[in-house]
Parts: C-alpha cells; structure tokens; sequence
C-alpha cells in the first residue's frame, strides 16, 4: 500500500511486516525517514537539525545553519550542493555544470508494477503490487530523475529503480548513475557481502563497519566470481534466527558498485548500482538513461526469513522461465565424462549408461562445432563438427531422444575465437582496441554485444539451430571477462558506454531467444558461478552455481549462494572421484547429498562405475524424485556452517505445510573420540509430531540412535534437538527425513 499525506508531505510504502516512509523536504529535497518494521506515525522527528561544521546549507535555509544535506537522510544523493557523503549521481553539462540540485516536481501512485526499458525486472501478478514515481528535477541544467518505487504487499519486498531525463536543451554526460540511496541514520550495522574467486564463488564475509566508505564491486563486465552483486545490512546480534536485517540485490549482469559509508554522525548510507568505473554516457536532449533495478526487503525475524523473502520473491516475481515453478529433469553433462575428446558413438555410449542409471536429459557439452578440438579455436563457428559427428547434429540428437532422453546443448554465443570463420570474417565484431594487440583471456576474444548487427548474427544463429534441431536444454556459457573495451561502431565521446551497452545487448538476445523458445530450458553459466545474478535467473531459471563440483568446498559455495537466492536456481552435480578441480576423493553418497541441493544432475562417464556405483546412483535418483518437490517449493534452512569448531555442514529443508522436513549434514573432517553431534531443526510445528520416514548414511557404518518409529514432536527437535551417532570414515553424510504423524 502507497500513501501521501498531503499536510506533512510524507510518503509511506507499508507492506505486510515493513513500512518504508520518506517526505518531501523543507525546500524540496526528497528526505528518508524510515524503513523498518510496520507500524504506525510519522517519522520526521527524526530528521535532526544540528549544525556539525563544514556542513554546508540551501541557500533557501542558509539562515537555519542546522539544516544541511550533509547531515540529512536522502532518498537519492547529489554531489556539488553540500552532501560531501557518498553520491549516486555524477554529471556535466555542456557548460561544465558539476552535479544537480534535485529539488520534488510532482509524483503518481498507480496499480501494477513499473517494467524498464531493456533491462529485466520484477513483475508482479494481478492487484500484486503497486508504483509510486516521483519526479525532481534540477533548474540549472534541465536534468529530471524520475524515482520508482514497486510495493509488493504481500512479498515484504519493495524494488527500487530510476530514470534520468534531459529536459534541458543541450546534452548530459553521466559518469555516474546508482540506482539506490538507502540512508540509515541511526543503529549499529554490520555488513554481510559475498566474496569469491573462480571455482570458491559466493564466501559469505560478515564485517563491522568502519568510519569511512567500503566498497564491492566488479569491474569485469560481468557480476564476477570476485563479488556478488548482494549485500545484508544486519545488527550486531542478528542470527540466522532472528534480529533486525536489510537486503539489497541488484538485478543487473554487468559492472556493479556497491559503497557503504558510516559518516562523521554514525550514519549509515549505502548506495548501489553500475559502477562508475569505464563507464560514461552521453544523454541528449528529450533522451532517458533507465538504470537496474534493487530488491529491498527488510525483517526482525533474522537471516534465514530474509533468505526466504527473496527464494520466493525470485521465483515467482522475477524469473520468468516457465521451469521457475516446475521440476526439471535430472541431467548427465558430457564434460568431464569426455571433455572434448567425443565422438558420435562414444557420446551415445554415454548416454545409454546414462538412461540406463534414470537420467532423464543427456548434455552435449564443448567440442561438437567448427574445428574445436581444445579451446584454443573455433568458438563463433556453431555449425556441427562433422568429422566428430557424421551426418550432423540432428542425426545424433534424434539417436540420443530415441533412447528416450531429452537433449542438451552447450553454447558460448558471447565469445570468438581468432582461430574461426566468424573472426577471419568480421574482426571488428571482437572487441579490441586500435593499434594494439588484445588481452586474451582462455584463448578467445568477447564478441561486442554494444552492436545491433552482432546481436541480429547471434539470435540467427541460435534460432537456427534450435529451430532445426530436438533441442530442449541450452548451457549457455561465458568464459572471460571484458577487456579491450572499444566499440568499433561508437564515436570516441561514447566509449565509456560499452559495458553498459554490452549487457543491453546480452539482455536484447536472451528476451528474443526466450519469448520465441519458451520450451527450452536456459541454464546460465560464466565459468561457474561468475554471473549469478537476479538479472540473469530473469531468463535462467537455473545457473551452474560453480565449476568446482567438490562436495566439501560446495558446502560454502552453496551456503553462501543461497543466502539471496533460491536452491532450484543452483546448478549442482555429483563428478567422478577424485575430484577434477580438488584432487579430493568423498564417497559417492555424500557427493549426492550435496548435489541434491540444487538442481540435481551428473558430470562423469558412467561406463567408468562399478556396479555398486550404478546402483547408488539409480537409489540417488529415486530418493531425488521423491524429495524434489520438497527442495524446490520448500524453505530452506541454514543449520551449521563449516568451522574449524564444527566442521561439519548442516542443512534442512521444510515443506510449506511444514509436514515433511529434510535434514543433511556433512562432515568436513571427523576426529578420534569426537564430541556429539547436536543439531537443533528449525521451521516446524511446535506442536506437530513427526516420525523419520527414511535415513541414509553414507560413507560410514552408523546407524539411527533411536527406533525408527520413534515420535518426536516439533518442539522436540527444534528446542531440545537432536543427537546424532558418531561419525567416522571419509567424508561421511547423513540425510534425515521426518514426516508429521496424526493420530
């Protein structure tokens, strides 16, 4: 719900649990008051006037010198006009005016959710949501930004975009446009962010906030492995159970900056976006630059009803896949079954194993096109390699469905090799700079997707080949970073609008493809977990969540993935063993538990097993079958990290109606005479009585430390917990689950 109080010029956004209010300052200016849990009043006693020094005033109040933006919670900061803080806004004009005075022209509240040109966002079913747009505008250099604001009642999530328009009469330059201000002026905040490298993608890093700005940020073109576009905002002693949180996820795909500062008062402001980094944009007049959208939520409840706010808020609001509330099937990827060393009768062997273990979708993965025999060639070229494949691409995947699987295709439409026709071609399809040799990165160059002819090459050729062929799955991948950053097409003044312009473009390719093919189903892939975003999970409902498929190093690979985002957006397999990427061997049924957390497949040649082997995996599939609704539709719970005073991982899921709940634990490493292992579950029903319906145990002898048919009731195991049996071999996991009992 979204209301004006047209007296004390205040807006306030309520949804069920959260109120978010702001007001219309003394001269004009756009002030926050408060977001936090729901309740009633006005806030606007909370914006002090206090004369700190240095600090300076509008000129409309320079005689009330305790009222200075400086020290005033803002809803979207300027530079230039005495807020020396943290900015979301950078510009010039043609004269060389710095910044903007952005002072409330007018604002609408209208039904329905807000969409952005070009670029994904949330959207919000029938009487879902609403929108509030306000208006300022600067008087010196004609510039208006519209701020939009979408109230998802029922979600407790409220999204928050901007637009900025020339109104004036000769053109802007835009060196920095942040899509966010969130201002907290009081409370002691820490910050949790998500830190990584390829193959350990998503660390969680809980830090104290210093006297100062701290910044996370990716300036490679995509979301990276290095850091995710995701940060809480928590208290002190906020836990997984409960106390005061505040999430902010951009739902973007590319360079990404986010910058929390405390100032000299103790407030906090975080501000998130593009980053500013090579970036630039040139705004003509009657021209919008439309920047990405932020998905706030805010609880007292704790870290595990923030996860949960946004699983579901992603599900349902944001990914528009068709699979986003299905299942999927259960695949086998080629890669490290045969990396690129196939051909058509080995990959057919494989998938025959496959089939016969209860895959259900075979992955053709790198090395069926052009001359791609290593990665030193050939990517651009996505005409079937028939040396490899004899009669043609079709011809195979007719053979691999006639088995009864679905198929699977890997793509990296993003990259050229310079080794390839398409390069000899159209070298300035590359990005590359001028008079100098490229940076490579995997051997290959990045296509420049700022180009509508590149764009229009790329559908062709996708459309064509999924047109003619039984294609029901795309892995589509991006295996470097951009560099050289030089468009060939764009005049010097517009260089900086490349990266910006590249992932418009990207977003362009993946709208078309998926509104034509919305059978398919895209799994998003950049290395791993390099662009796992919620801008991505718009047209993938599902993303390889790591390269590394380890089973211990994906305990916190996957843990810290889903403190923003939903277990069925995580691709997750079990691999051979030893490990490709490790070295490490764990046992079989312990890879599976892991994987089960995810999208369930395998990456491995099955032909390799032992029968013993063959068999776990046919049990793995059944148990999957049995417990996917479950993992996918269900909240998903943290239990134990992994530390070096636990090291184990613990993990739950719980079914809506909260009759049937899920617990998997995995020892890291285990010890002579270990102390017990006491878990408390958490999410059921207090009163509810519940009865383990089946336990495995894996990679040890244990056994359940109580008859079968025991009862426990919710409160039991949630308050009281529950003992587990000693735990000794090599990597060994467990996999509890307990249905409710009436009677």
């Amino acid at each position: 719900m979204i209301q004006f109080d047209r007296i004390k010029k205040t807006f306030t956004l309520t949804t069920e649990k959260t109120m978010y209010q702001m007001q219309i300052g003394p001269v004009g200016h756009l002030l926050h008051l408060y977001y936090g849990p729901v309740t009633e009043g006005c806030f606007d006693y909370l914006q002090l006037t206090r004369d700190c020094g240095f600090s300076p005033n509008p000129y409309d109040l320079q005689e009330g010198r305790g009222w200075s933006l400086d020290t005033q919670a803002q809803e979207y900061s300027t530079p230039g006009v005495g807020d020396f803080r943290l900015s979301t806004l950078e510009s010039e004009s043609a004269d060389g005016i710095q910044g903007a005075d952005l002072r409330y022209v007018s604002h609408q509240i209208r039904p329905g959710k807000y969409q952005l040109a070009g670029m994904p966002a949330a959207f919000a079913g029938e009487g879902e949501a609403e929108t509030l747009s306000v208006l300022l505008a600067d008087a010196a250099t004609g510039m208006q930004v519209e701020l939009l604001y979408g109230v998802f009642s029922q979600r407790n999530v409220i999204t928050r975009a901007a637009r900025i328009l020339n109104r004036g009469a000769s053109a802007l330059r835009l060196n920095k446009a942040a899509s966010v201000c969130l201002d907290l002026p009081f409370g002691d905040w820490q910050m949790i962010h998500f830190h990584g490298r390829h193959t350990m993608e998503r660390q969680p890093e809980r830090v104290t906030l210093m006297n100062g700005i701290q910044t996370i940020s990716s300036a490679r073109g995509a979301s990276s492995h290095q850091h995710n576009p995701f940060v809480i905002l928590c208290q002190p002693d906020t836990t997984d159970r409960f106390g005061q949180c505040c999430g902010m996820m951009l739902v973007y795909s590319g360079n990404h900056r986010t910058d929390v500062e405390m100032d000299q008062a103790g407030a906090v402001r975080a501000v998130m976006g593009i980053s500013d980094t090579n970036f630039s944009w040139t705004l003509e007049p009657g021209e919008v630059f439309e920047m990405p959208e932020v998905l706030l939520t805010f609880t007292q409840e704790g870290l595990d009803d923030l996860s949960h706010l946004y699983h579901r808020f992603i599900q349902h609001n944001v990914c528009r896949s068709r699979y986003a509330l299905e299942r999927r099937p259960v695949l086998l990827n080629s890669w490290e079954a045969a990396y690129m060393d196939f051909d058509a009768e080995k990959l057919l062997r494989i998938a025959r194993s496959a089939k016969e273990l209860g895959v259900e979708l075979f992955v053709i993965d790198d090395g069926w096109f052009g001359n791609r025999d290593d990665d030193f060639r050939g990517l651009g070229d996505w005409f079937v390699n028939e040396k490899k494949l004899p009669g043609g691409l079709k011809v195979l995947l007719d053979s691999i469905h006639a088995l009864g699987l679905k198929t699977g295709l890997w793509l990296e439409p993003e990259m050229v090799s310079e080794d390839s026709d398409l390069y000899r071609s159209h070298p300035d399809w590359a990005l590359t700079v001028p008079g100098r040799k490229p940076t490579m990165g995997r051997s290959q160059l990045v296509l420049d997707l700022s180009r509508e002819d590149v764009i229009q090459w790329l559908y062709e050729t996708i459309a064509g080949l999924l047109r003619e062929n039984p294609i029901d799955y795309v892995k589509w991948d991006m295996n470097r970073h951009l560099t050289d950053l030089y468009s060939h097409t764009l005049p010097a003044c517009r260089q900086g609008e490349v990266t910006h312009r590249y992932v418009l473009g990207l977003y362009d390719l993946l709208e078309r493809l998926t509104r034509e093919f919305p059978d398919v189903l895209f799994e998003g892939c950049s290395g791993g977990g390099g662009r796992f975003d919620a801008g991505m999970l718009a047209y993938h409902p599902q993303i390889w969540c790591s390269d590394n498929t380890d089973p211990i190093a994906r305990l916190t690979i996957q843990e810290g993935t889903s403190y923003g985002y939903p277990v069925p957006a995580m691709g997750s397999h079990v691999s051979a063993s030893p490990n490709h990427q490790t070295g490490r061997s764990t046992p079989l049924g312990t890879r599976g538990v892991v994987a089960m957390s995810g999208t369930f497949g395998y990456e491995l040649d099955p032909g390799l097993l032992s029968q013993e082997e063959k068999d776990e995996i046919r049990r793995q599939i059944d148990r999957y079958h049995d417990w996917q609704d479950l993992i996918r539709e269900g909240d998903y719970y943290r239990i134990q990290s992994v530390d070096k005073a636990r090291p184990y991982g613990a993990w739950e899921f719980v079914s809506p109606d909260r009759d049937e709940v899920l617990l998997n634990v995995v020892l890291a490493d285990v010890s002579s005479n270990p102390r017990p292992l006491h878990l408390h579950l958490k999410g059921l029903d207090p009163q509810g009585r519940y009865r383990i319906e089946s336990a495995g145990f894996y990679g040890c002898n244990a056994r359940l430390p109580h008859v079968p048919d025991r009862i426990f009731t919710g409160g039991e195991l949630m308050y009281g917990g529950y003992t587990l049996p000693i735990l000794l071999g090599n990597y060994p996991s467990v996999q509890i689950c307990w249905k409710s009992v009436t009677g």
